[in-house]
């Protein structure tokens, strides 16, 4: 395993697609938050829709122009108050594809970060699956910080716990902790990394086949998967703690998407980070359940990550 390349990621724009309900204003604490400290523009984006629905999550749902003009403003004047760098910005033409679009106005303002907000546990599966969240990833190299509100209907505040991050030792990596030290050079926090290498119980495709046929062998491959990761993992420490990073992790057998949950319960972090890879990638990625099972057993925010190679 090759050592990720240190990639410096400069924050200097934010976009938050906005619909009209107040599910989706909870992701505006923590982007007020990442503003102020990061002292960066933000933009908040409606989009008129084609044959919309009357309404959103029980709300009215936003479908005229000038509504959502004086919507966004009343709402950027009440959640940016003292803040003369909040943009509004509503795209009046009637588009089909919001997902796109959004990508594609985040490409367009010189966005490095998209935040949405999932409704809830059975919200957020959906948005992962087939809506939202899953097609603005595939369609966009901007990460997006997704962010579950929480009982108050307060979306969770960047703090000095740690953050974790799943790595897969790809080019993906690289990205991945460039966005994370970024953040956690803003909040004061920790980085906690995670290699995850599979079991002979938990290996999938080829080498489930290989597993069964040559357990001996396979499970001598794994030993040395484990001595290559636990190497890897060394470096990106190493790495990250000459920038002044406060940074551990470790290297862990299993499953992926159960040992991130697992480790998730044991460091309680502020958000988990996951990287992904190109548009083939992110649906066999998806397909897998493991961004379901994670988004499914945890309130976490989750913040998808896209490698150089997938632009």
């Amino acid at each position: 395993m090759k050592p990720s390349k240190g990639i410096e990621f400069k924050i200097r724009h934010l976009i938050v697609p906005l619909d009209g309900s107040r599910l989706a204003e909870a992701a505006l604490p923590i982007t007020r938050q990442l503003a102020q400290k990061l002292g960066v523009p933000v933009t908040l984006v409606h989009l008129i829709e084609r044959h919309p629905p009357e309404r959103i999550h029980g709300e009215h749902h936003l479908s005229n122009p000038q509504e959502a003009e004086r919507y966004l403003s009343e709402l950027g004047r009440r959640i940016f108050p003292a803040d003369p760098h909040v943009a509004q910005h509503v795209h009046a033409a009637e588009i089909a594809d919001v997902p796109r679009a959004i990508a594609e106005h985040a490409t367009e303002f010189g966005s490095d970060l998209i935040i949405m907000c999932a409704h809830g546990q059975i919200g957020l599966r959906a948005l992962l699956f087939g809506t939202i969240a899953q097609q603005v990833a595939a369609s966009s190299a901007v990460p997006v910080l997704l962010i579950r509100p929480g009982e108050a209907g307060a979306a969770p505040i960047l703090s000095e716990r740690p953050m974790l991050v799943l790595l897969d030792s790809t080019g993906v990596d690289g990205q991945s902790l460039a966005l994370a030290a970024a953040l956690a050079k803003v909040s004061g926090g920790s980085l906690y990394l995670v290699v995850v290498v599979p079991t002979l119980r938990t290996l999938s495709g080829v080498g489930a086949a290989s597993g069964l046929l040559l357990p001996a062998t396979t499970t001598k491959m794994l030993q040395l998967a484990h001595s290559d990761a636990a190497e890897y993992l060394s470096r990106q420490i190493a790495l990250l703690q000459a920038d002044g990073l406060q940074v551990s992790g470790e290297v862990l057998r299993g499953e992926p998407s159960d040992v991130i949950v697992k480790t998730a319960r044991h460091i309680t972090p502020n958000l988990i980070v996951l990287g992904i890879h190109n548009e083939e990638g992110l649906a066999a990625f998806f397909s897998k359940c493991a961004v379901s099972k994670v988004a499914s057993s945890t309130p976490l925010p989750l913040l998808l990550v896209r490698g150089a190679s997938a632009q």
